[in-house]
């Protein structure tokens, strides 16, 4: 029935955009043509935004969009405008902002109207079909707001134009007095204030099941790495202890992945149990980055198992050929939710015989299910405990539940795949970068190291925009990039150069990192020299430039930038660079520490600040295998560490360092540096 339409969404890339592209509703994407169109026909325009993997867009879609009635009324009287927030974030951001100051809550499907010229009046999340939940009914909503469009126009272009108003200051964190720049920043701040953040976060912390708040539960993983960073700077158990706790609750729950690897975007319960489960690349990017951390300063293999598996979760089912991420896996398939990833018991026992018994024990299957009469795979006891209280040989039953786990990943793969949404996004595919160069550092992993080659490779290649030098698109599709790249995908980027440099020390990585970083400088830059924009200076199509302060589901591109500012300043000695980042730094600091959760990735930066960076150089012979001894023996936040065979002054970090043999490691620290050591005993004592 449904496919004797098509609208313009035809002819787009995005996964989500097609899924539209035969409702009844004729459909445009955002562009010069349908914008202009609203001002020629005089109409309001309705702006509806998901993405691929948003349970609640395809119902709201299969129970409106798809309706006849419903898009005649919608075709009549409005422009209708779908978007992927996936590839368009900055339009995104701009709606939910008007849509939470409307209504005071915001989320996916986004349902915005606004005037011919793009300005927001009236807007919520999913409307359903007849009036239900304390939600009046889609149609009534289209009716209303046509009415009030003929009947009322002169107010709703005011609100509106209030509303424009509001969205401008909204964002603008501006810097007011110009003297405190010349302050140092270690005389502003003091560790006192990390441990105020310290404090307030754990105030929120949960003790028995892990993570921060009450369901829904996200992994937040900025605050998890920020626990790990204030526990090595003040040797506080407890900071230790609950970003741990957290990390193996999530690992024993139902929002990890047993079978194949790989993390759910949020927890619907306090427990971890039951997950929405659409797989999102940058939740696992973040995850596998915070994994390496706690495998850095436990030493436990279940955190290597846990980054190995994701990887490989991330290496088969989300990595095109050439070497770019995949953007996400739905949630539901065969129009079900978690359908793929649930188990019934008697399949378990078909598949499994004789172990079946141990292996249901362990991971909490029942008869009867523990997920609406379906099983969610998951551990409630820690494995050292079950074996323990079994009496079983440790080793040997780890071999067993993974030979287990290996014959249900075969049978699940019979099952209908969720849908795979194939856009590979610039700045998520830069986090997944920093995340596998990551691993593949701390597990001295070459294969590691070369998908993260791969992808570098695919970058550089696929998102530069011929003949203008560093400048990037945002999204990549079947051999096209399209939208100029916003803030997040150049911070990220850079931020991957940073960390893909120590893998192969291959200085001309940092050389890229660098002229990405004047580029955002130049075409991103508030009116302050403060902060920066979220998107480029040339873009016309956004009614304001937003600035992104606080962490979402992925790090605030401005914290990034802030770190990202920070180490290369030290690197290559620029002393603007570092007084931008403090200026941003200081001009943020009271929210920070007062909501450290928000700005979890602002709190690393002031800890960092705070606690000094350690500069680090190996130089002369056998440099590369002795910087791999201290990038696995220590976890150290806040570090450059830059290596050569020979003497090498092209770099600040370098300069006027003798190379030994073997290689000589020097360390430095806010410009005072040690005397050389000549081994790792020696530099162990300074560092820890």
């Amino acid at each position: 029935m449904a496919h004797k339409h098509s609208n313009s969404l035809i002819h787009e890339t995005s996964p989500y955009l097609l899924q539209h592209a035969h409702n009844p509703v004729n459909w445009y994407a955002w562009g010069k043509d349908a914008l202009q169109k609203a001002k020629d026909e005089n109409k309001v325009i309705l702006v509806s935004i998901g993405y691929s993997a948003c349970h609640w867009c395809h119902v709201m879609e299969r129970e409106s969009f798809e309706d006849e009635a419903t898009a005649n009324a919608m075709n009549e009287n409005f422009i209708n405008i779908k978007i992927d927030r996936e590839e368009r974030p900055d339009i995104d951001h701009i709606y939910m902002d008007a849509v939470q100051a409307i209504t005071g809550s915001g989320g996916w499907p986004l349902n915005v109207f606004l005037t011919p010229d793009a300005k927001p009046f009236y807007g919520g999340t999913y409307f359903p079909p007849s009036k239900a939940f304390n939600r009046p009914s889609w149609m009534d909503v289209l009716q209303n707001i046509n009415q009030a469009w003929k009947e009322k126009r002169n107010e709703i272009e005011a609100q509106a134009e209030n509303l424009v108003d509001y969205l401008n200051k909204a964002g603008n964190f501006t810097f007011k007095d110009k003297n405190i720049i010349t302050a140092s920043i270690e005389s502003e701040f003091s560790f006192e204030q990390c441990e105020t953040m310290f404090s307030a976060i754990m105030k929120s912390a949960d003790t028995n099941w892990g993570g921060f708040g009450k369901a829904p539960k996200f992994p937040q993983t900025f605050v998890i790495q920020y626990l790990f960073q204030f526990y090595h700077y003040s040797g506080n158990q407890q900071a230790l202890d609950q970003a741990l706790l957290s990390l193996d609750k999530m690992l024993q729950g139902g929002i990890y992945d047993h079978v194949a690897g790989g993390l759910a975007r949020y927890s619907t319960d306090n427990e971890w149990l039951a997950p929405h489960f659409e797989k999102m690349l940058y939740d696992n990017a973040l995850l596998i980055t915070v994994l390496c951390d706690a495998f850095q300063i436990t030493k436990e293999q279940k955190y290597k198992t846990a980054i190995d598996k994701t990887i490989a979760f991330v290496a088969e089912e989300l990595t095109h050929k050439e070497g770019g991420f995949y953007a996400a896996l739905d949630a539901d398939s065969e129009g079900e939710e978690g359908k793929f990833y649930v188990w019934q018991r008697d399949e378990i026992e078909k598949n499994l015989g004789q172990d079946a018994a141990i292996f249901c024990d362990f991971f909490d299957v029942t008869a009867e299910g523990n997920w609406e009469e379906k099983n969610i795979l998951r551990i409630l006891k820690p494995m050292e405990n079950f074996v323990q209280e079994r009496q079983l040989n440790q080793d040997d039953f780890i071999t067993l539940m993974d030979t287990c786990l290996l014959k249900l990943k075969t049978e699940r793969s019979k099952r209908t795949v969720p849908g795979l949404d194939d856009k590979i996004i610039l700045g998520w595919n830069a986090l997944m970068l920093k995340a596998i160069s990551k691993a593949a550092v701390i597990l001295q992993n070459e294969d590691y190291k070369k998908l993260a080659e791969a992808n570098f490779a695919f970058i550089l290649k696929n998102y530069t925009v011929a003949g203008i030098p560093n400048q990037m698109l945002h999204t990549w599709k079947n051999g096209v990039a399209k939208y100029p790249a916003f803030l997040d995908d150049y911070a990220f980027l850079i931020d991957a150069a940073l960390q893909l440099y120590e893998t192969s020390f291959d200085t001309g990585v940092l050389q890229k990192a660098k002229n990405i970083c004047d580029y955002v400088i130049d075409h991103f830059s508030d009116e302050e020299e403060v902060f920066f924009f979220y998107t480029h200076a040339g873009q016309e199509d956004v009614i304001v430039r937003k600035k992104e302060i606080y962490d979402g589901a992925t790090p605030s591109a401005n914290a990034v930038m802030a770190h990202n500012l920070f180490k290369l300043s030290v690197i290559f000695d620029l002393q603007q660079w570092r007084e931008r980042a403090d200026k941003m730094m200081r001009t943020i600091s009271t929210a920070a520490i007062k909501y450290p959760a928000s700005f979890g990735i602002w709190a690393s930066l002031l800890i960092q600040r705070i606690k000094g960076i350690r500069e680090i150089a190996v130089i002369g012979n056998h440099s590369l295998s002795i910087a791999a001894e201290i990038q696995t023996q220590f976890y150290l936040p806040g570090k450059i560490l830059m290596i050569s065979d020979t003497k090498n002054d092209l770099f600040p970090v370098l300069e006027g360092k003798l190379p030994g043999n073997p290689a000589l490691i020097y360390l430095c620290r806010e410009y005072a540096c040690l005397s050389p050591f000549a081994n790792l005993e020696e530099f162990k004592v300074q560092i820890m």
